[in-house]
């Protein structure tokens, strides 16, 4: 290494304290309790909310850490996956020598840090590639106007905070950890939409209006009309034994049975099948517009079958069935319809739009799915259409009465190990370094499950993206997190601004977007009620 280069040690908050956190977050005992180990001191309160929950809030500080803000010089590059124009937080040695040589002739004083791969069980574990910096500012305005100097002259540079990466030990991270023992509990435990999957609504409003004791904000959504119909899921879904979206790809989920009696986490397939007599087709997408899948992962797609996360991918030749939670107008386009009532007979067929009757399912074709529905789903003909969900075992998942799925990815802890499938679910791509960067090797805020050794469920939120206050964890820091609170299995829910947790329909944490809590698609929630009064208002 040359005087200009620095490598420093990655320390992640999670493995530097994890002998804080082990006596305290998961102990039965007292409501508040405080420890320090040298630099990083924790302070924990624990709050009884029913018989067999508690949720546990603790902040964790290290006095040896000061994030400073710093200027980036990016590297352009291309998307792997898109074509498009892209920029990359690390780049190879020949780039980096090459604009460290253009910063210092126009004035800058640069510096060059190597980028390790975190422990991924995808990717490589050697050194990522390296990255350019500039300075060290007490606060963003000065960072940003060093910034704005570069872009000028030439380079495609960005403010940041050190304390978002896993090399510098944060200095904050405010934690909340809710602990549901179904030995315990009597209530519930319910994947919910609150009774339309086409719809966006907080987790605390959700969460006052069914009475929960604890939610969180569950799966990845649609967030943008371009990219489907808003608050749909955009993974695997079912509440209440129904499949309401299928998977994109083989990605984490978690599986909760019989109202929150058992609980396990699993990467998850699913395949669903219209068939008219003899004559069979796949159907691609529930409750989805046809020829746009958000997340990927379906046969057939452009521009990748494999699933890409907050990538929307098109085909040409789909069918999606709709259910009656769909509560929104159908889309309307190319293509053909036709309703099914509750035995699977075609009541009728036409022009895609309306609405879902009542007590009906609709299928919706383009292309030569299209074709197949006007010559085999003519009117008195029965479309029986079956579901089959699996795991990477091949173990069939059977959903029955109070029985939910929420999904997102990737795994983070399997077998009492951090074991995180970044690459293979789609949320980072080694041969690609712009892409997935961020979303997965930089601090954020993060919502995550688990199950521990005794069965209990573990749910957790970390905030993030506060400067000066709490800096969240990455996959890997999140990962370590659940190890240390005693989970054998454990997945990344959505994070980011859509991170919250709700205690006695209350929000509990600070979310990071600027207008405030987010408008999600689905929660988990923690019930008081037995399964029967949240039937009628399809919650499960």
């Amino acid at each position: 290494m040359n005087e200009n280069e620095t490598r420093r040690t990655t320390v992640g908050i999670a493995t530097a304290v994890l002998a804080v956190l082990a006596p305290f977050v998961l102990s039965e005992a007292a409501s508040a309790q405080t420890e320090s180990h040298g630099p990083v001191s924790s302070e924990w309160t624990t709050q009884p909310v029913a018989r067999g929950v508690q949720v546990r809030t603790g902040t964790i500080r290290n006095a040896a850490s000061v994030p400073t803000w710093t200027v980036t010089v990016q590297e352009p590059t291309t998307s792997r996956l898109t074509g498009a124009a892209a920029w990359a937080e690390v780049g190879p040695r020949s780039w980096v020598d090459e604009t460290a040589a253009r910063l210092k002739a126009v004035g800058f004083q640069p510096r060059t840090e190597a980028v390790r791969w975190p422990r991924y069980a995808d990717t490589p574990h050697a050194t990522m590639g390296l990255r350019v910096r500039v300075g060290s500012y007490a606060d963003k305005a000065a960072a940003q106007a060093v910034a704005t100097s570069l872009s000028a002259a030439g380079f495609h540079a960005v403010a940041e905070w050190t304390g978002y990466e896993p090399e510098q030990p944060a200095d904050v991270e405010n934690i909340h950890v809710a602990v549901i023992d179904p030995r315990k509990f009597s209530g519930t435990v319910a994947g919910t939409h609150d009774g339309n999957v086409a719809q966006r609504e907080t987790t605390s409003s959700v969460a006052g209006k069914l009475g929960s004791l604890v939610g969180v904000n569950a799966g990845f959504f649609v967030t943008s009309n371009s990219d489907g119909v808003q608050g749909t899921q955009s993974g695997i879904a079912a509440y209440d034994g129904q499949l309401e979206s299928m998977a994109v790809g083989s990605r984490a989920a978690l599986i909760v049975e019989d109202g929150g009696r058992r609980f396990r986490v699993a990467d998850l397939t699913s395949m669903v099948t219209a068939r008219a007599g003899a004559s069979r087709y796949a159907v691609e997408g529930i409750n989805r517009v046809p020829g746009t899948v958000r997340d990927c992962g379906r046969p057939g797609l452009t521009p990748s079958s494999l699933p890409w996360q907050d990538v929307t991918c098109h085909t040409n030749d789909d069918l999606v069935q709709f259910t009656p939670a769909f509560g929104a107008n159908l889309p309307t386009g190319a293509g053909t319809q036709v309703v099914l009532d509750a035995t699977g007979r075609v009541v009728s067929t036409g022009a895609r739009g309306g609405r879902v009757p009542a007590g009906d399912t609709v299928l919706q074709g383009i292309g030569t799915a299209a074709d197949w529905l006007t010559a085999h789903a003519t009117l008195g003909q029965r479309v029986p259409v079956t579901e089959v969900v699996r795991d990477t075992e091949g173990r069939r998942v059977r959903l029955g009465q109070g029985d939910s799925i929420v999904s997102a990815a990737p795994t983070l802890v399997e077998d009492g190990r951090p074991i995180i499938d970044a690459a293979t679910e789609g949320t980072l791509d080694p041969k690609d370094l712009s892409f997935g960067y961020a979303w997965s090797n930089i601090r954020q805020p993060r919502t995550m499950a688990g199950i521990d050794a005794r069965g209990r469920l573990l749910l957790v939120t970390v905030d993030g993206r506060l400067t000066g206050g709490s800096e969240g964890f990455t996959l890997q820091e999140g990962a370590e997190f659940m190890r240390s609170l005693g989970a054998v299995e454990a997945l990344n829910l959505d994070g980011g601004g859509s991170t919250a947790m709700a205690v006695n329909g209350k929000l509990v944490n600070a979310p990071s977007d600027a207008t405030g809590e987010r408008a999600v698609g689905d929660t988990l929630q923690v019930l008081p009620q037995l399964r029967s009064p949240l039937q009628s208002r399809g919650c499960w």
